[in-house]
């Protein structure tokens, strides 16, 4: 059985599209089939992974707004068994459009749930905001993944995102999950990133990837190739911290040995 997990943060800028790409790529590797969906009208998911949105003649906006069928949306993304629901310019408007919708805020549940078992994982790519999309996305999914930028600001604003999911559990979803933190962005030199990383941890224990994303130019150039860090430069710091990640995520979900397995090779390979 499939999960669907929202990856959310309102502030921008703290990695959500990064680590939604590269943990999507690399539990391909391992085996698993894996859907991206590109909630946020910025599109960088989908240009990330090679899509050309100009070409792109439906996206997620059509589920979203019409209630096309995701399968009818999916295109195949650069890794075998990663699949990708585009986004499109179009979705910006989707905020507007859908305050009037009766059932506004559960549109992608009810689309998510014909397809979520199709997949091992459904990494959802929220936008950088806490609107109706971001609503829709932790409406639909088992659990949330944060991706939290090592700076003063980024802690600032995870209580606004925590008290959020508190009302989305009581009003929308009430199984929504914590899937954990991830740390990004983190830079060894400075005790900026250290003590950050400290006081998240402290507060909030094992919700807190062991993972850490290194600040790394590779993984900043990796988009404008259309690749995954994994394909672009995987001897680098940021693809050895996103392999990481994937292994300890499918940990703690219990997968197979094989699925480690498999990871490894593919990493060995590459």
């Amino acid at each position: 059985m499939g999960q669907t997990i929202a990856c959310a943060n309102q502030k921008g800028g703290v990695g959500k599209t990064t680590t939604v790409v590269n943990l999507g790529s690399y539990l391909a590797l391992a085996g698993e089939r894996v859907l991206i969906v590109d909630l946020d009208p910025q599109g960088n998911a989908t240009s990330g992974l090679g899509l050309d949105r100009n070409v792109i003649e439906r996206s997620v906006y059509d589920a979203v707004m019409d209630g096309t069928r995701i399968d009818e949306l999916t295109v195949k993304g650069p890794i075998v068994g990663l699949d990708v629901v585009p986004s499109a310019i179009a979705l910006a408007g989707a905020e507007v459009e859908l305050a009037p919708v009766e059932g506004r805020e559960r549109r992608l549940a009810r689309l998510l749930g014909e397809i979520v078992d199709d997949y091992d994982y459904v990494l959802v790519d929220c936008p950088p905001s806490l609107g109706l999309l971001t609503v829709n996305a932790l409406t639909a999914a088992d659990s949330v993944l944060i991706p939290l930028q090592c700076e003063y600001y980024a802690l600032e604003g995870l209580t606004q995102l925590l008290a959020t999911l508190d009302l989305v559990r009581d009003h929308l979803n009430p199984d929504l999950a914590m899937k954990g933190i991830v740390l990004t962005m983190y830079d060894s030199r400075t005790n900026l990133s250290s003590d950050v990383a400290s006081e998240v941890r402290r507060h909030l224990g094992d919700r807190v990837f062991e993972t850490v994303i290194p600040r790394n130019v590779r993984l900043s150039e990796a988009p404008s190739h259309g690749l995954p860090i994994s394909r672009y430069a995987p001897d680098s710091t940021g693809a050895a911290a996103y392999a990481a990640l994937a292994i300890e995520l499918l940990a703690r979900d219990r997968r197979s040995r094989a699925a480690y397995t498999g990871l490894h090779e593919a990493m060995a390979a590459s």
